[in-house]
């Protein structure tokens, strides 16, 4: 496993609609991996494969908040896709690794379902809600080349100790 780097805007990567993987071998594998390690040294909860330079349709999210009864979570999904989304929306504050130094407000789905595959290729549903449905939908959009900062509002540059507490979706 190795740390990769966080690509970041105007990188032409992360404006691309990334593809779909076909073949779930030991490159793929690899890149999950080194996903899930780069992710974690950010830190950040959740990382798409545009955000280290690798068009292709992957995403890997990682949470937990015990006091909010969410217990720790990792998934990595492979070719994800939003089936769902509830009526029902929430605002919050979003950062991004990509868009250092910069949060925004976003209107997002509190509740979603999410199609995709695990690392090995097994189709699986996931129902998600709240703040990992945020996540997802965040990670999602990297993937169609969209970024938070296209939908946000109240956009603004924080100082890199704020920013590094943001920069985690």
């Amino acid at each position: 496993m190795a740390v990769r780097e966080i690509v970041v805007v105007p990188h032409p990567v992360l404006r691309a609609v990334a593809k779909p993987v076909k073949d779930f071998g030991l490159e793929l594998q690899r890149l999950i991996d080194d996903m899930i390690e780069t992710m974690r040294a950010a830190p950040g909860v959740g990382l798409a494969a545009p955000q280290v330079n690798v068009s292709k349709r992957v995403i890997v999210v990682e949470y937990e908040d015990p006091e909010a009864g969410i217990p720790h979570v990792l998934y990595a999904v492979v070719n994800p896709k939003i089936v769902r989304f509830s009526k029902e929306t929430e605002w919050g504050v979003e950062g991004c690794l990509s868009v250092p130094g910069v949060i925004g407000e976003v209107e997002r789905a509190s509740e979603i379902v999410v199609r995709g595959y695990d690392r090995h290729g097994k189709p699986f549903n996931l129902r998600t809600d709240g703040w990992v449905a945020r996540i997802f939908q965040h990670e999602i959009d990297h993937l169609n080349g969209v970024l938070f900062t296209d939908k946000a509002v109240n956009i603004q540059r924080v100082s890199p100790e704020l920013a590094a507490e943001m920069d985690r979706v």
